[in-house]
């Protein structure tokens, strides 16, 4: 007969440890309760996902995106027509990309997903994952790419003349930078790296730069807690950016605020 694998094996030498009298009775109770299966959430009751059963209040509601718009954007990111998680489990592009935008609109546990998608909030998890790392993977450079349409010297002089407009000083300003702090839990090695003494927390920090109509032109990150906005905006290179792209089509320089 074939050995047992897995808890079971966990189980069955605690029951030989604690005939062998190598265990007590309360180490006994404890261990064996600790290597039992826990029950599963019974995500079995619940429908398979079927975007075709959600209608336009619900997407826009959980997803922040309207219906018909959920092809296009999954166009743009170029999501496969599947995708299969490292131990197997498959779902399409478009549950993919429901997954991760429900899991990104709102904080929430997986398990308050499982009545949309009917699946295991194990799987939910691997999905999320999954999709997250591939966004990532292919779009990477668009986080501080200058070379985008919305970053061209037309659109950079529409942005500085609706900043402006707004009762700005500077007619030639057209974003916002900035450094953000992301606090993390207190690492196992390296806390001096990520804790940051103005905040007195362990923290990730990243730089952004915002347009007026809210998008972000550029990101660089993350750096360790420690460090000051100003060597984020040396190291990041935003500067020398600048010089090269943040000018107008007449030759007159542009800023950032």
């Amino acid at each position: 007969m074939a050995a047992a694998s897995g808890l079971q094996a966990v189980r069955d030498v605690l029951l030989a440890a604690y005939f062998d009298n190598i265990i007590d009775d309360v180490e006994f109770a404890v261990l064996y309760e600790e290597n039992y299966s826990k029950k599963l959430f019974p995500y079995w009751k619940y429908d398979k996902f079927d975007l075709d059963e959600w209608d336009e209040a619900e997407c826009k509601v959980e997803l922040r995106f309207e219906k018909p718009d959920l092809e296009e954007l999954l166009n743009a990111l170029r999501f496969p027509d599947k995708f299969v998680c490292s131990q197997r489990t498959v779902c399409s592009g478009m549950e993919g990309l429901c997954i991760l935008l429900k899991r990104l609109a709102f904080p929430c546990r997986y398990t308050d997903m499982v009545l949309r998608f009917g699946r295991n909030p194990t799987e939910l998890c691997l999905i999320f994952n999954h999709v997250l790392n591939y966004v990532y993977q292919t779009n990477q450079h668009r986080l501080n790419s200058w070379n985008q349409p919305f970053l061209t010297p037309q659109a950079l002089e529409l942005y500085a003349q609706s900043v402006y407009a707004r009762g700005a000083p500077l007619q030639t300003c057209f974003g916002f930078v900035d450094g953000t702090l992301c606090k993390i839990s207190r690492p196992k090695n390296n806390q001096r790296e990520v804790y940051n003494g103005h905040k007195r927390v362990h923290s990730l920090k990243f730089q952004g730069v915002v347009l007026p109509n809210g998008l972000i032109a550029n990101l660089n990150g993350p750096y360790e807690g420690r460090r000051h906005d100003a060597t984020m905006l040396y190291e990041s290179g935003l500067l020398r950016d600048l010089q090269a792209v943040a000018w107008t089509r007449d030759g007159r320089p542009l800023s950032l605020y």
